[in-house]
């Protein structure tokens, strides 16, 4: 049989847009996110390792791509990484979700509705570009990263984290088909209800979450485009291998049960030992694996003076 076409880049834009639509609501509480310590600490971490280091001072106009409800972003904020925060998302209702929390959090933030290939801000208008999570979504990538190094100021930084590798996406198969294998057992342990039908089968933008996923990346492939685009002293390393396999067995199991009957208890020893491999992997492994082995990368890169 001939392989179906690749979908269009208007059909992923109206996916992309469907789906976090649907779960800006819950997106929070689906990915733990928080904007305490514990946020804040996660979020600097990938930052710096993007970066190479945490900067002695703030950048001054920053845009984020692809925001969602301002994870990566107010939790840098309140760290001082940039005076100034544009959030921008194809998704109306995360911008909404963000403004609200950022209202909450003290944080004075303008949110525009705009795809990353083409954004309405002048040419040099930011000193830094960045995003968690968002490359692999964008239909054209190519196109986006010329319009990121447009809007960036001479000698202004991208920087971009948590993006699918190749390898990793593959390996990262392995332990959500294994958990769906043992979820009725660890539902019986823990005492949790099965998902019900109707949450199984929910048709308003969440069936749409493996649409949205459009690239998984090689380093060398990542290192490639960003120099094509007209950026220099590219960076790519890999972030997170052993944490984010068993992250996925924890997830996998999670998603198969009724929410509000999965025991505290669990959540609690599921969150402390997925830090503690995170820790493992940022000491251990990371500094010494090559990018590609790693589930997510970073990448950053400077538009020439």
């Amino acid at each position: 049989m001939p392989a179906s076409p690749a979908p269009s880049a208007e059909r992923i834009r109206d996916a992309n847009i469907r789906y976090h639509d649907a779960a800006a609501t819950e997106y929070d509480a689906k990915w733990g996110i928080d904007f305490g310590g514990i946020g804040q600490g996660q979020a600097r971490a990938k930052a710096t390792k993007a970066l190479g280091n945490w900067p002695e001072r703030a950048f001054g106009d920053a845009l984020e791509v692809g925001s969602g409800t301002g994870y990566f972003s107010l939790n840098l904020m309140q760290q001082g990484l940039f005076e100034r925060l544009v959030a921008t998302d194809i998704s109306a209702r995360m911008l909404e979700t963000l403004a609200g929390t950022a209202a909450g959090l003290g944080l004075e933030v303008r949110t525009v509705r705009t795809e990353a290939e083409d954004l309405p801000f002048p040419d040099a208008s930011f000193d830094l570009v960045f995003g968690h999570a968002i490359l692999h979504h964008l239909p054209d990538l190519p196109r986006a990263l010329v319009e990121l190094r447009r809007v960036l100021r001479p000698g202004g930084v991208v920087a971009f984290c948590g993006e699918p590798s190749r390898y990793g996406d593959r390996l990262a198969a392995v332990p959500k088909h294994g958990a769906a294998a043992a979820a009725p057992l660890w539902r019986r342990l823990v005492g949790a209800s099965p998902l019900s039908a109707g949450a199984a089968e929910e048709t308003d933008g969440h069936e749409l979450e493996s649409d949205v996923d459009v690239h998984a990346f090689a380093p060398r492939e990542l290192r490639r485009m960003l120099a094509g685009a007209g950026f220099v002293e590219v960076r790519v390393s890999g972030e997170e291998l052993v944490s984010n396999l068993y992250g996925w067995v924890l997830r996998s199991l999670e998603a198969s049960a009724e929410p509000e009957t999965v025991p505290q208890g669990w959540r609690a020893f599921a969150f402390r030992s997925y830090i503690a491999l995170q820790r493992l992997d940022a000491r251990l492994l990371e500094p010494r694996l090559p990018a590609a082995l790693f589930y997510t990368l970073v990448l950053a890169a400077r538009r020439p003076g």
